[in-house]
Formats: structure tokens, sequence, C-alpha cells
């Protein structure tokens, strides 16, 4: 579903994401940890067409995303980090807004709303204002605008930062309906017991992916580390110690 072959960008004389080399299947929860500055959101924003590779390639269901932008932009959702809906519209305001701008409506968008509205539990919420939202009600909101066009893909750039514990896990639960019907979901985080929801997790560190497993063979590889965590610091130190990061 997601081909990504020597991605790499540059901003000036820094190199925020270097030589990326990574495959997700169709169907699959990817999730890219690592610290602020690692180059996760670089590498989702390149995927998603809103920021062109400095050199390699990347492919969204067989779309090339550098020559097919608009097709590629048709079959993903992007959710980015910061809260990008209108405040000041209602949550079933801002839903009719965006299936809109998607070319959604009548019939199709009625009943989308209300399937997204009660997969997310936001029925009761709504005629309430986006801005007097509580940040996990605002992100369920998002991720409902951003699925109003069945997407193919997912692209989700820390979509739980700041967000209280039982928004997070009823988050992930909705994730894993999705998936369950054939979304693929693209998730960067840096909540590392998040990252062990997901199928396959990619260490990246200073632009590179350092290393690319499930969540249990990647502590299996440290020591059987206790946590991701552990097994995350673990492979920084051992590749500081190979010279290689």
């Amino acid at each position: 579903m997601l081909k990504a072959e020597n991605l790499t960008r540059r901003f000036g004389v820094l190199t925020a994401v270097d030589r990326l080399n990574l495959e997700v299947a169709r169907g699959e929860v990817f999730g890219l940890v690592g610290p602020d500055g690692a180059g996760k959101t670089t590498t989702l924003r390149m995927f998603a067409g809103l920021l062109d590779p400095s050199e390699g390639r990347a492919w969204v269901a067989g779309r090339d995303v550098a020559r097919e932008t608009q097709a590629v932009k048709d079959r993903i959702g992007y959710m980015a980090q910061r809260f990008g809906l209108y405040g000041d519209l209602t949550v079933e305001e801002n839903m009719v807004f965006y299936a809109d701008l998607f070319g959604v409506t009548g019939r199709e968008r009625d009943e989308l709303m209300v399937q997204l509205l009660r997969m997310t539990r936001m029925e009761p919420f709504r005629g309430r204002p986006a801005a007097k939202l509580s940040g996990g009600m605002k992100q369920k909101l998002a991720l409902m605008c951003t699925l109003l066009h069945h997407p193919e893909a997912l692209f989700l750039d820390e979509p739980t930062n700041g967000v209280d514990p039982v928004s997070r896990r009823d988050f992930w639960i909705i994730l894993n309906g999705l998936v369950k019907r054939g979304l693929t979901v693209f998730v960067t985080t840096a909540y590392l017991d998040e990252a062990e929801r997901c199928d396959r997790v990619g260490l990246m560190h200073r632009g590179r992916l350092i290393r690319c497993d499930t969540p249990g063979e990647l502590k299996r590889l440290a020591g059987n580390a206790p946590t991701l965590e552990e097994a995350f610091i673990a492979e920084i130190r051992r590749q500081e110690a190979a010279g290689n990061a």
C-alpha cells in the first residue's frame, strides 16, 4: 500500500529524512516512533504529497506521489498534529463542510455522518461548537472529517499528543475498527505504549530508520527488553557504538 525508496528530504544543510526505504502492507497499522526532530512528520508529509522529496520516490496505492499527487490525495486521509477545524462551527457543520469539499453530498453524506458519529460516540455532541470540545473530542472530530471520502490510507501525525489516557484508548479502539474494514494506518507517535498496538514499528533517529519490525521482535532483539521504550534506547546505543548514529 505504501512504499518508499531512498526517500530523502533536506532543509539546507540539515537532512531531515535520510534514504528511507520502507513498505507498508494494505490493512496494516504501521507506527513510526522517535524523538522530536527525528524526521517523523517530514516522512508523513512526503507520503501525503505535502512536501517534495529532495531525492528518492514514494508510492501510495501504486501511485507515484510526486507524479500523481492529486490521485494520491484522493486516496488518503491526513490528520495533522494541530487541530485544523473551525471552532465556531458545530461538529455537524464541520462534517458537512468537509464533506462538501470532498464532493460527498446527499444521502451518501448523511448516512456516512450517522455512521461516523455512532462509531466515535459523538452523537450527543453534534450540535456543540468545535471550540468547546475537549482535546479528545476534537481529535475524534478531526478523524471523522478525515474519513468522509473513504480513504484507503490514513496518515496520523501524533494524533493523541496531549490527549488524556481514556481518550487515547478510545481513539485506538476506533482505529482498530477501521483497520478491520481494510484501511491502512500510518501513525507517528511519541507514546511508546501506543506503538505496542501497531502491527509493525519503525524506530527513527536523526532522520534514519534504524530498525523496523513487530513490537515483540524489537523487544526480543534488544535482549528481551520488557518495554518498547527500553528496546528503542538499546537500539540507539547499539547504533552509536557501531558509529551508525
